[in-house]
């Protein structure tokens, strides 16, 4: 039998596809040991880990918006470790019965949840989502089929050699998760495996995305770029409103949850330098339009103030910088949130039932936010354990993905020797 280093694409492919009928053999006690067994490990190799992490971290600039991304630390291994542990101790939906019934003819129906299949992930510099993915598709009964970008290379092969650890204790083939080479060539192998994976999911730029969802004949689940806002109303509280803008835009600028674009009422634009007023301790660059721009010249540092151009707005910074834009109505905001947001999560500061209602209905996006900041567009902040992906599209799955995102069913019939007339 070859080695998994020493298959072709189309090989591991092709053993991912066999490896289905394997998987449904798998019971529930071996799948929580698998995944309470690759926590334990990780916690025990954080330095392994890091080691391998190192290797790549020295090929990217720090100034590179994908570093923070592509970082390892201690305590990011340990928070995987619980994430593994939650996704362990989570109800499989798999086997659910989503509908029952008997006809008056006597054929017994019965709809429950199964298994995707074959899952297939591209993804850039992100080692997390490695272990996020292997979890929540082992704990589903899928097959994990990884393809992680050249970046994060070393810290994806040292994150599988662990996986396949864990399953050799619980007795279960490698062929479950399999890690394509990083190459781009990979990527297009994976888009064109008809037959062989059931779904493709991207998760990272815009132009990845793109790329995925335009070059595949593989059904796609879109996992939209995070150009998140956040429209501060005419009666939105400033103390409140400091607190969650902060947080939405410098807890982690690099993830797809963080806020891209502050809106503000012009009705507000006297106390806007006492909004973003922390900004400036995390050195935060702000792209004001004109009238916002007038608002913060001279208060706000000028070295961190630069005005804003079209180019600024629907623009994922993934970095220290905020947009700024000025709206008179909360129809112009939602406006400029339908123009340029990706659905993704969207939020409002105000102290208006009425306000927070239209906003709550007529925004379209995934998640949509009233006095809270966007950072919480998590599928472990959901309560899901984890997650695969946040998608932007409605079919068929919305937001967070987790568990019940990566099932489909299957009908069962049954009958004392019906047949049709």
């Amino acid at each position: 039998m070859k080695g998994m280093e020493t298959m072709t694409t189309g090989e591991q492919l092709i053993r991912a596809r066999e490896a289905t009928r394997l998987m449904v053999r798998v019971d529930e006690d071996c799948n929580r040991r698998v995944l309470l067994d690759l926590a334990d490990r990780a916690e025990k190799n954080i330095d392994r880990l890091l080691a391998a992490n190192r290797l790549d971290l020295e090929r990217m600039p720090t100034t590179d918006p994908r570093y923070d991304r592509l970082m390892l630390t201690t305590d990011r291994i340990k928070a995987i470790a619980n994430d593994l542990r939650n996704v362990a101790a989570m109800h499989s939906p798999v086997g659910e019965v989503l509908e029952e019934r008997t006809m008056p003819n006597g054929l017994h129906l019965k709809k429950i949840r199964v298994a995707l299949g074959v899952v297939g992930v591209i993804y850039e510099a992100r080692p997390n989502v490695t272990f996020d993915v292997f979890a929540l598709c082992f704990r589903t009964g899928n097959i994990s089929v990884l393809k992680g970008g050249q970046d994060a290379a070393h810290s994806n092969e040292a994150i599988t050699a662990l996986i396949h650890e864990s399953l050799a204790a619980g007795g279960i083939a490698p062929d479950v998760v399999q890690l394509l080479p990083p190459q781009r060539e990979a990527a297009a192998e994976l888009m064109n495996a008809v037959g062989l994976v059931d779904v493709l999911i991207p998760r990272g730029s815009q132009g990845l995305i793109d790329s995925v969802r335009n070059g595949s004949k593989v059904p796609v689940i879109e996992t939209g770029a995070g150009v998140c806002h956040t429209y501060f109303d005419t009666d939105g509280d400033l103390e409140l409103g400091r607190k969650v803008v902060f947080n939405a835009k410098t807890r982690r600028v690099s993830v797809c949850n963080a806020l891209e674009c502050l809106i503000v009422n012009s009705s507000r634009l006297s106390e806007l330098c006492d909004l973003v007023a922390p900004m400036a301790d995390k050195s935060v660059v702000l792209e004001a339009d004109e009238r916002s721009y007038q608002a913060l010249s001279g208060k706000y540092p000028g070295d961190l103030l630069s005005a804003a151009s079209e180019k600024s707005f629907g623009r994922e910074h993934l970095d220290y910088r905020l947009s700024i834009k000025t709206v008179d109505s909360l129809d112009e905001a939602m406006e400029h949130i339908a123009r340029y947001g990706t659905r993704h999560s969207e939020a409002i500061i105000t102290g208006n039932r009425q306000t927070s209602a239209r906003f709550c209905k007529e925004v379209d996006a995934a998640a949509v936010y009233v006095n809270t900041s966007t950072a919480f567009t998590d599928g472990a902040q959901f309560g899901m354990g984890a997650e695969i992906g946040i998608s932007t599209q409605k079919l068929h799955a919305r937001g967070p993905m987790a568990l019940p995102e990566l099932t489909s069913y299957k009908w069962l019939i049954d009958s004392e020797g019906l047949t049709r007339p």
